[in-house]
């Protein structure tokens, strides 16, 4: 059966992976990048980075988006404004649609991890189809 990256997103965390690393493993497909080593990437950024700051959701998105649209070149200035403008909307769609992009606060009002990883997963699998 063929899942979606929502579903596979969904699949990873309830096996016990944190929320960016159930987005930025999900992505994969798109990144290049295998599943081992994107959750081990990823480790660190659960919970907030473990502070209860940046949703982790939010952060795996971003880390995918930015390996399908690299700014790796300090001299190349495109790149540079194309990931900043992309990590940007990203954020801004986010906090437009849960009210913010703290895991404290959204773990506050009782947003469900699933829900955030979901959604944030298929934003990424979007902006880099849209992007490549």
């Amino acid at each position: 059966m063929i899942m979606t990256v929502s579903e596979k997103a969904i699949l990873l965390h309830g096996q016990g992976y944190n929320c960016a690393q159930s987005v930025l493993a999900a992505c994969g497909e798109y990144t290049g990048m295998d599943e081992k080593t994107a959750l081990a990437i990823a480790g660190g950024f659960g919970g907030g980075m473990r502070c209860g700051e940046m949703c982790g959701a939010v952060s795996g998105a971003l880390m995918a988006v930015g390996l399908c649209c690299p700014y790796n070149d300090a001299s190349d200035t495109e790149a540079k404004v194309k990931i900043a403008t992309l990590a940007k909307a990203l954020t801004r769609d986010f906090h437009d649609n849960f009210g913010c992009v703290r895991c404290l606060e959204l773990k506050r009002e009782g947003i469900s991890c699933d829900e955030l990883i979901a959604y944030e997963a298929v934003k990424a699998e979007k902006m880099i189809k849209d992007n490549k």
